[in-house]
């Protein structure tokens, strides 16, 4: 029982290959957050036009020196940062004789050990199965006993392939349907929520960014918080108060990661939906990581893809306390985000001023309505959402000045009372 549980401890030893002209910090975060150890890596350089087409992705010889590599540092598998095709994933591992991975499928591996709910495991199986199935062959192999077991000779093999081939299409039919029924559920719930014209912020950034952790600290919810990469994957929702007597609807999301699989933007994308319905969208930020500025060009470009292109925006700068009184950094990010909040949702500095630009943001303008008395629960509604600085209630209607949060239900009916 102790050699057996020392085994299953026992980190995984892995050789890293990066793209030509990239970095390999985030690579090394996956492989962390996978609990592997790093035996060694290698930046493949630019490639030529022949050798994107070659069958390993780059020339022969370089590819015989990672495998010797990686062989030398006893590796036990090789794990490259960026997709490869199933052909080449077989290739290299005839060659190598180990078994090798891309960033998706350790991407993928990760969200499987953090999905909890079953909106979430349910999109974490889909996009798994839709990236296993032109891989299937490559589980029949010889990597196989490594992978969960061989199924004999090949005749055989071929003959379960085929039959595997068809389980997965049909178990991704059954997964889709399953997922559409949760997402019609989430729907309902969204627009319940709707029906209370509550604004609504949505807190989005690069994984471990520190998301929960704010949410936490300006609701005093108690969202999941590990200092880990994809710690969360379902959007939690609470009711934060802020200065001006308004309220709102705050949501923690899923993190960003550069070259996120399109399968799972696909896959959480009731998920993601929930940045794109925000009124307001925090964008933190994790001032500590010498990436910073890198990390918010990506979540600028999912924002983008998955349409969160409309709603207002507050950078904040969140970790700060880990950074040192005389950093150079910090006067770097001041002039990368010069009008970027710095917070710490650790110590709590800088909530206060977070609130105050989350009320301005939400708040809106403030503007003088006439509205009648069988239209007295829009005043209502005001009161809830916004401010109410001066209120009469004359013969025939009633006059008020007041900020209204912006909510689009809310400022449509309100329009035509407006003066």
């Amino acid at each position: 029982m102790i050699e057996i549980e020392a085994e299953e401890r026992k980190k995984v030893r892995c050789f890293l290959i990066y793209d030509y002209g990239t970095c390999g910090n985030e690579l090394q975060g996956l492989t962390d957050t996978l609990n592997m150890e790093t035996v060694g890596s290698l930046t493949l350089p630019k490639k030529t036009e022949s050798q994107s087409i070659a069958r390993f992705g780059i020339g022969t010889g370089k590819a015989q020196e990672i495998a010797t590599a990686a062989q030398e540092t006893q590796a036990e598998c090789i794990i490259f940062d960026f997709e490869i095709t199933p052909t080449r994933q077989r290739n290299w591992e005839k060659l190598c004789n180990i078994p090798v991975f891309d960033r998706q499928e350790v991407i993928l591996r990760i969200f499987a050990s953090r999905a909890k709910t079953k909106e979430a495991n349910l999109q974490v199986e889909l996009a798994s199965l839709t990236y296993s199935l032109p891989r299937l062959a490559h589980s029949y192999g010889d990597m196989a006993r490594q992978r969960g077991g061989s199924y004999g000779s090949k005749g055989a093999g071929e003959t379960k392939l085929e039959l595997d081939r068809r389980t997965i299409q049909s178990r991704i039919v059954q997964v889709k349907k399953e997922l559409s029924k949760v997402v019609r559920e989430r729907e309902t719930q969204r627009k319940k929520r709707g029906k209370i014209p509550l604004p609504s912020c949505a807190i989005v950034g690069y994984t471990n960014a520190g998301k929960s952790s704010l949410l936490n600290a300006l609701t005093g919810a108690n969202v999941l918080a590990e200092n880990k990469l994809f710690a969360t994957l379902d959007p939690t929702t609470r009711r934060l108060g802020i200065a001006g007597g308004t309220q709102l609807l705050l949501t923690d999301t899923v993190g960003f990661i550069s070259n996120l699989p399109h399968n799972l933007v696909d896959a959480f994308k009731s998920t993601l939906e929930e940045a794109v319905q925000g009124d307001l969208l925090l964008i933190v930020v994790d001032a500590s990581d010498p990436a910073a500025y890198e990390q918010y060009k990506t979540v600028c470009r999912v924002l983008e893809e998955i349409g969160a292109t409309e709603s207002k925006r507050i950078t904040v700068l969140n970790k700060t306390d880990l950074l040192e009184p005389l950093d150079i950094r910090k006067a770097t990010l001041k002039q990368i985000f010069p009008e970027a909040i710095s917070v710490s949702a650790k110590t709590g500095v800088g909530l206060e001023t977070l609130s105050a630009s989350i009320c301005d943001c939400l708040s809106g303008k403030e503007h003088l309505y006439r509205i009648p008395y069988h239209k007295q629960e829009l005043l209502e509604e005001v009161r809830k959402t916004g401010t109410v600085t001066n209120e009469l209630w004359l013969e025939d209607y009633i006059e008020f000045t007041g900020r209204t949060a912006t909510t689009q239900k809310l400022a449509k009916q309100l329009a035509p009372y407006q003066m």
